[in-house]
């Protein structure tokens, strides 16, 4: 922990509230601040814009702002920068806010499944990387470099397409619970969707598994949406039979499946608010949200439940709290930029070329 910050960690959030709100009026329309779904209330509430990761990428790329305060973690930031002007400054209130998700793919595991999948095939020929967009900026880059794309869990089935037009294959990291329910709503079969274990040689595949493959999913999932399972749904349904159930795709795939819905964070939220007063729901997906469609709806009769039994909660996205929040903006009024987020210009020359290409196929 900076020493910096030290003091504002003794702020109630009260004060912390009342701080942010004065330096907010002092920066005016020269700051904008893009909040997550799943980020804690207290910060919430201070959004400019609120979405998912598409969405909220869309709004750092049309941001006039100077200043661009990410309230989500590092590989949100790092997206603003990238689509950002030159100019414009991107910050993350809290440096450790990362992503469990994202650290399960590095650069150099991915270069060397890619040298080890030219073993068996040509891979620049053959197969299009996928990153999702939970990864660093320079996996972002590597896609880029190797005609590849970035999708989020809202336009993955539409980037699956586009890849699928352009070679035969998909390598699709870091996330396998979403590029396995994707490509089941593209009929493609399960034995042709393998998992690659960074950690084996040859990811663990043989040749002829790699051959046959159409997808091939890295290894990789979220902390939260993996405690999901399928054994919950069927407990909560001996209660209440009538229950619909909604999963963002990022949960295990015996989980989708005995989903009534399965969609991003944008889609579980409209889906809910545009269903009938009354109804009952169970909802994988990251607690905070869950609570928050709880509060919003209950008016209208509808019940929303958390599906795991389990406290569970992304704890990177709650390191940003109102203290954080707090310091960064008086900072900020002051003249000072702390935690700037900003991208090697190489690395984010190639990661551009990704992200374009995902928002250029995006509805």
């Amino acid at each position: 922990m900076s020493a910096a910050i030290q003091p504002y960690t003794l702020l109630d959030d009260e004060d912390c509230e009342k701080r942010i709100l004065a330096a907010r009026e002092k920066l005016g329309d020269r700051l904008v601040m893009l909040c997550h779904h799943y980020q804690r209330d207290e910060v919430f509430a201070h959004a400019d814009f609120t979405g998912d990761s598409l969405k909220l990428s869309r709004q750092a790329a049309s941001s006039k702002a100077d200043y661009i305060v990410f309230c989500g973690v590092h590989f949100m930031a790092e997206v603003a920068d990238i689509l950002s002007r030159p100019e414009q400054i991107s910050i993350l209130p809290d440096m450790s806010a990362g992503c469990s998700m994202a650290d399960m793919a590095d650069l150099q595991n991915v270069q060397r499944a890619w040298q080890e999948l030219s073993e068996v095939l040509n891979p620049d020929e053959t197969i299009t990387p996928v990153t999702y967009i939970n990864s660093a900026a320079d996996l972002k880059g590597f896609c880029g470099e190797h005609g590849g794309i970035v999708c989020t869990s809202t336009n993955a089935k539409h980037v699956l397409e586009w890849c699928f037009q352009q070679r035969e294959k998909v390598l699709f990291f870091p996330d396998q619970h979403l590029g396995r329910n994707t490509g089941a709503t593209m009929d493609i079969p399960l034995e042709e969707m393998v998992v690659w274990d960074f950690d084996k040689p040859l990811g663990g595949l043989t040749v002829e598994q790699i051959q046959q493959a159409k997808i091939i999913l890295w290894k990789g999932f979220c902390s939260v949406h993996q405690m999901f399972q399928p054994e919950q749904i069927d407990n909560f349904k001996q209660k209440y039979p009538e229950t619909n159930i909604i999963a963002h795709p990022e949960s295990p795939f015996e989980v989708c499946q005995k989903s009534d819905y399965i969609g991003s964070t944008e889609y579980i939220i409209n889906t809910i608010a545009n269903a009938e007063p009354g109804s009952r729901w169970l909802v994988a997906t990251e607690l905070n949200l869950v609570n928050r469609l709880h509060e919003q709806f209950k008016h209208e009769g509808k019940n929303v439940h958390f599906m795991s039994p389990n406290v569970c909660m992304c704890s990177t996205m709650f390191r940003i709290d109102p203290q954080h929040l707090a310091w960064v903006l008086e900072n900020l009024v002051e003249g000072n930029v702390v935690n700037q987020i900003s991208v090697p210009e190489d690395v984010a020359e190639q990661a551009k070329l990704a992200l374009d290409r995902m928002l250029d196929v995006s509805p």
